[in-house]
């Protein structure tokens, strides 16, 4: 009978403990906000396509869209505070450096039924006291999928919409829970 108690008592003390995941950031607490520098767009705008890259892209104005993005989703986040220039604790710089339409999926026909579009920045997080790079990525994206036949179709810009969502939400993720 003891050891009925005894194994009661430690499987009550491992659900009580849980599986230790916190939605808390683990960012160091002197880090409490952040200023998100102006996105700048990288895309070559004369740049040929290729066999690899048969539908290259640029489309005006997306680094605005994803800076907004990213500022919109630290707000929503809520574990650093979005601050003006000279008053953060952190500076984050980006560039847009790629937009990637794949196909995905092909019909009887070889007509295109659905597409990938990819969206890859550069970014580099510092502390703004000591100008020491906290992080740096070369290649981060944010993608989507859509179709454009059947009652499931959607435009491009849904698409690409729905791709910078992902990325500034993998853009919190990094900076907020570091990997």
């Amino acid at each position: 009978m003891r050891h009925l108690y005894i194994i009661a008592v430690l499987a009550l003390g491992l659900f009580v403990a849980g599986c230790g995941y916190t939605s808390k950031s683990l960012l160091p607490p002197e880090f409490k906000s952040i200023y998100i520098e102006n996105f700048t767009n990288k895309i070559s705008v004369d740049a040929e396509s290729t066999d690899t890259r048969m539908y290259r892209g640029y489309r005006p104005g997306m680094e605005i869209e994803v800076t907004n993005a990213i500022n919109d989703r630290f707000l929503f986040d809520g574990n650093l505070r979005v601050a003006k220039e000279g008053r953060a604790d952190l500076i984050m710089k980006g560039a847009l450096i790629d937009y990637r339409k794949e196909v995905l999926r092909y019909d009887r026909n070889d007509n295109v039924e659905e597409y990938r579009v990819r969206i890859v920045v550069s970014m580099e997080l510092k502390d703004a006291r000591g100008g020491k790079t906290v992080w740096t990525e070369n290649s981060f994206a944010g993608e989507s999928t859509y179709r454009t036949t059947g009652s499931l179709a959607e435009s491009e810009n849904t698409a690409i919409l729905a791709a910078i969502a992902d990325l500034a939400r993998r853009v919190v993720e990094r900076t907020v829970e570091g990997w």
